[in-house]
């Protein structure tokens, strides 16, 4: 049995969009694996990841930031007690695979790891958008997530970079 034929069940759960997510070598890109299995213990998906090998990456060369802030604790309280105070209700989210959808600055190459199979003649692939196992992959969501939120009217706090302010006039004249 072939590579390709024992890790069918994985390579189909790739992204269909990996082609789209990565273009065109300095690093190569590793294969994660992994059965997502039911409280019953069969199994209910296989699940596939590439990864780059970021360990690899140079400081200066391939990236020069990897900072990205996280929300202070005294902000999460003030927005806790100010939502008991008013009596609104509070909810969280969670952005699926984020780190995928924050877009790269720098030039990043990596080649295609064996046994991938893309539409075209790749030897390697530049990575438009950030993925996981990149050093810079979180500070390159939180920018693309910054963007976004400041260009819907949000404005972010002096305080803590995590979080956004939108004043809203709920009585007009």
């Amino acid at each position: 049995m072939g590579i390709d034929v024992a890790l069918s069940d994985w390579l189909k759960e790739l992204p269909p969009s990996a082609s789209s997510k990565l273009r065109l070598s300095n690093y190569t890109l590793h294969q994660v694996f992994k059965i997502k299995r039911k409280a019953d213990g069969s199994i209910e998906k296989y699940k596939a990841r590439l990864v780059a090998k970021g360990f690899k990456q140079k400081y200066g060369i391939d990236y020069t930031e990897t900072f990205s802030p996280v929300v202070k604790y005294v902000t999460l309280r003030m927005i806790i007690a100010i939502a008991k105070y008013f009596g609104w209700p509070l909810d969280q989210l969670d952005v699926v695979t984020a780190f995928l959808y924050g877009i790269m600055k720098e030039l990043v190459f990596c080649a295609v790891p064996e046994g991938v199979d893309l539409d075209g003649d790749f030897d390697c692939l530049e990575l438009v958008k950030a993925i996981y196992g990149l050093k810079q992959a979180s500070r390159v969501w939180n920018e693309t997530f910054d963007e976004f939120v400041c260009s819907i009217g949000f404005q972010v706090s002096a305080f803590d970079p995590c979080l956004y302010v939108k004043i809203v006039d709920v009585h007009p004249n």
